[in-house]
């Protein structure tokens, strides 16, 4: 190809508009997302079951048996439904544009004036918001009525597996965390030993997630460690109620 054709020209915009919007944050959301996610609900939910085990039993070999058994079915779990909510996700959107294929076919013209309307609705004259849902339409029909009617682009598209394998691993990282507590703290006083490393762990994972997503470090710290002692509170209440000798 020429590099001085116009085709040529329109690509390297393209490259240069993609590598600017890399930048961004919000290319990171997807993964992050599960990621974050994940870690949080492996280091909490098996923090949780762990003080709550501790609280009810006087001996180590429960709590360890609880936490492990915790821990695997917790990242199972949440890669599991990870990976049946995003394909169900991906299942709808892949219908809707099946559907809008469809539609294309049989009433164009219909189609060209509603794509006209949600510019307009946006902020163009109406003759204006006419002429670029027909540019829109010459270049790529479909891509423009999937982007703008629909809602439907590559930043919020989720690849299932990619999304489930992220959010069971990070699951089983920050379970084990809880879980090495429970197998080599001090037994008199673990339901502390483990509140302490959790919420040591949750700070952290607030404080990595806030620096790779660009966000204010403040708040997701304060939200995850007020969360994270009201479920452990809760959790060793529950222990100590029903406390038992399980040895």
């Amino acid at each position: 190809m020429n590099e001085n054709s116009p085709q040529a020209g329109i690509n390297t915009k393209k490259e240069s508009l993609d590598s600017y919007l890399e930048t961004h944050y919000i290319h990171r959301s997807n993964w992050l997302r599960a990621a974050v996610l994940g870690a949080n609900d492996g280091i909490l939910s098996t923090a949780s079951l762990a003080i709550g085990v501790a609280a009810a039993s006087d001996t180590r070999e429960p709590l360890i048996l609880a936490t492990l058994a915790g821990l695997v079915a917790g990242a199972l779990s949440m890669a599991a439904g990870e990976f049946v909510s995003v394909s169900s996700q991906t299942d709808i959107e892949k219908a809707d544009i099946e559907r809008e294929k469809q539609e294309l076919k049989e009433m164009p013209e219909l189609e060209l004036e509603r794509l006209a309307a949600i510019y307009e609705s946006r902020g163009l004259k109406k003759e204006t918001a006419l002429t670029v849902a027909k540019e829109l339409t010459e270049h790529d029909v479909l891509g423009a009525h999937v982007r703008d009617e629909l809602g439907i682009n590559e930043i919020n598209s989720v690849n299932p597996l990619q999304a489930a394998l992220a959010s069971g691993a990070a699951f089983t990282v920050g379970g084990v965390l809880p879980f090495l507590v429970t197998l080599f703290f001090p037994l008199a006083h673990v339901e502390y030993e483990i509140y302490g490393i959790t919420i040591l762990s949750l700070i952290l994972l607030g404080v990595v997630s806030a620096k790779t997503g660009g966000s204010n470090m403040l708040k997701p710290i304060i939200r995850i460690t007020f969360w994270g002692t009201v479920a452990m509170g809760l959790s060793a209440l529950t222990g100590y109620l029903f406390h038992i000798n399980l040895g």
